[in-house]
């Protein structure tokens, strides 16, 4: 049983999910939310309760956070009083493995590295199922002598695979290219399931054909029979993937790189919020078309 203490901040559909494969595979959990009440599920199984993103960092060996955006991650780890960089000294390890800006990773692990501790940036590939499977993708950036002290904890939280992407920043650049290839992928399988309808082939029809070509990725597939089933529970809500969005457009606007396409879709996702569905999945964007 492993008795190392790691902390998880942030308790949202993934990062509840993750002190829970924590906590089953025998680590002496941490845990901080800013809401008491979604944590009480794994205080009951265990976990740890503090106060404070430092309280967190200050009573473990590794520190995660999943949270949701550059604006509450920055107020986790950088809160003059209360962040989690207060509690980190340079036996410790930091990990980001929310999906953020890159240039704000790379400003967090400078600051992390004047502290002397170690930082790694691992978003993941995969959503609740995933999570509760252990079939995550990890997407590390960092020094390859870190992760390799982390990489088992990574697993144990729910990655099957940990690909080393590079330097700090370079794993979520990976990752946000890999949300915004998704998201592009499910706007154009619904636009096009939208048109084809127009003529009486329905999405279902549609979609039996599409799944015996090679033509789609397993997600859009996926992602093609939910649309089919009418099925928009929140696994990837439009919300989470417009946010994704501009921060691929940021990203691309700081490193002068040309993205028409990921620009132009991103316009619908925000369609799709005005329009009232920004809790709902990503797949909801089929009846702008249908």
């Amino acid at each position: 049983m492993n008795r190392k203490t790691v902390a998880v901040i942030g308790l949202g559909a993934m990062g509840s999910r993750i002190a829970q494969n924590l906590l089953k595979a025998g680590y002496l959990v941490v845990i901080h939310n800013r809401t008491v009440e979604k944590a009480q599920p794994l205080i009951d199984q265990g976990a740890i309760f503090v106060t404070s993103p430092r309280a967190a960092a200050e009573q473990s060996e590794v520190v995660i956070s999943m949270v949701t955006d550059n604006v509450v991650s920055r107020q986790v780890w950088l809160a003059s009083e209360t962040g989690a960089i207060l509690g980190l000294t340079p036996d410790k390890i930091a990990i980001e493995m929310s999906t953020l800006t890159v240039t704000w990773v790379r400003e967090l692990g400078a600051a992390i590295a004047q502290r002397g501790a170690g930082f790694v940036d691992a978003p993941v590939v995969g959503s609740r199922p995933q999570a509760e499977a252990g079939k995550l993708i990890a997407l590390a950036g960092g020094q390859t002598e870190t992760l390799a002290q982390v990489k088992e904890t990574l697993m144990d939280a729910g990655a099957a695979i940990v690909h080393h992407i590079g330097t700090v920043g370079q794993g979520m650049a990976l990752k946000l290219a890999v949300n915004a290839l998704f998201g592009i992928q499910v706007a154009a399988l619904a636009e096009l399931l939208g048109m084809l309808s127009r003529d009486g082939i329905s999405p279902a029809a549609t979609m039996a054909c599409l799944d015996d070509l090679p033509v789609l990725s397993l997600a859009a597939k996926a992602a093609g029979s939910l649309m089919v089933a009418q099925n928009h529970a929140p696994l990837f809500p439009i919300d989470l993937v417009e946010k994704d969005f501009r921060y691929v457009t940021q990203t691309a606007q700081d490193w002068k790189s040309m993205i028409p396409t990921s620009a132009a879709v991103m316009d619908i996702y925000q369609t799709a919020i005005s329009q009232g569905h920004g809790n709902e999945n990503i797949t909801r964007i089929v009846q702008l078309f249908v």
